[in-house]
């Protein structure tokens, strides 16, 4: 079985969370507050708020930035299902905007074209680690009062003009799922350059508690909670993982890099048909999904058929208003997405990926194709 993606763990991982386990520490403490430092620096931003996952960093970006019932948030359809679930959480109304069409992201245009009085923030998905217009998004949303909150659950270590693509960003939100190219098993981080949205985070994730746990040992503290709240804290066995993972993620990159540059070759040699997914030149992408595009309805029929062959490829991106969990909700056209939702396939990309591999991959994509 070719897997679809593989955690790069080592003795690094291992000797990090024998440490944890050896100290007596495994909550939240002093490995998170290290990843954290760590996360904050890579991110472009001066605080980093380490959570259980993208979706609750998602939930807390709503929540920090004042969405509630009664208010409108535009996210594109076209994303992982839980940044329209986010939205819900608040109980504010999603409101599906279109993406580009030759990118999956949202446009300063697509968004626009379906504003309303009602909206309040725009959820901006940098899909597959490709950046959107932040500046066009930021601006539009200064312009009309609203918050620009970016989903950059998959963008960690894309170089936007040479910074991080969330450099400066106002709320952005990270994932440390498996499927990302850094991983503890599940988490997420939220970033700010705001010093008060960061401590009202770090309460927000910790019952709305107004003293950190290690900051009550060893001294008379006396915790209060200032407000309901969640329990979405990460532990040190996690953040540990997260703080070696940040330390070899230049490595990562790299060879991430070069799969898809193995891929990129052996595509346009065999199978010029198929579109691989290109960002921009100014872009430097960090091939978060090795997604390409395949024409004709023809899709979910070569899906399985590399599945059928032990090639651990998966759709590419779904569409949310095509699943029954939102298909209830009244949307404008949506034509983008949906070419997207049917077309796009990910195909495996891992560390140590040989070339004899991506052959087998691109024979039996070239077989299905006929």
């Amino acid at each position: 079985m070719l897997p679809i993606i593989q955690p790069v763990f080592g003795p690094e991982e291992e000797a990090a969370v024998l440490a944890v386990l050896r100290s007596g520490w495994v909550a939240q403490g002093p490995q998170v507050a290290e990843f954290e430092r760590k996360m904050a620096d890579r991110a472009g931003a001066r605080y980093a708020v380490a959570v259980t996952s993208a979706t609750t960093g998602l939930h807390l970006a709503l929540v920090a930035a004042g969405i509630g019932p009664g208010d409108e948030v535009i996210v594109p359809s076209l994303s992982f299902i839980a940044s329209t679930n986010a939205v819900w959480m608040v109980g504010a109304t999603p409101v599906f905007a279109d993406v580009d069409a030759q990118l999956p992201i949202i446009t300063p245009e697509s968004v626009e074209a379906v504003w309303s009085e009602r909206t309040r923030a725009v959820l901006a998905v940098h899909q597959l680690g490709v950046p959107c217009d932040r500046a066009g998004l930021r601006q539009l949303c200064q312009t009309r009062g609203a918050r620009l909150i970016e989903d950059a659950a998959c963008a960690l270590g894309t170089l936007l003009d040479g910074q991080a693509v969330t450099q400066a960003a106002d709320l952005a939100v990270f994932s440390f799922h498996p499927r990302k190219v850094l991983t503890m098993g599940e988490g997420g981080a939220v970033t700010t350059d705001n010093q008060a949205v960061a401590e009202r985070l770090k309460r927000l994730r910790n019952h709305g508690m107004t003293v950190a746990a290690d900051a009550r040992h060893g001294n008379a503290a006396r915790e209060g909670f200032a407000e309901p709240a969640w329990n979405y804290r990460l532990t040190d066995i996690q953040g540990a993982i997260g703080s070696v993972q940040m330390d070899r993620l230049d490595a990562i990159l790299a060879e991430r890099q070069r799969v898809w540059q193995g891929y990129r070759a052996r595509l346009h040699a065999q199978l010029p048909a198929v579109t691989l997914l290109t960002p921009p030149p100014h872009v430097q992408w960090n091939v978060q999904t090795g997604c390409v595009r395949i024409a004709h309805g023809q899709r979910d029929r070569v899906l399985k058929i590399l599945n059928d062959q032990g090639i651990g490829a998966r759709r590419g991106i779904l569409a949310a208003h095509l699943e029954p969990a939102w298909a209830h909700l009244p949307h404008a056209p949506l034509p983008h997405s949906e070419a997207w939702a049917h077309d796009s396939l990910a195909l495996p990309v891992f560390h140590g990926m040989t070339g004899e591999q991506q052959d087998t991959v691109v024979a039996a994509l070239a077989a299905a194709l006929g």
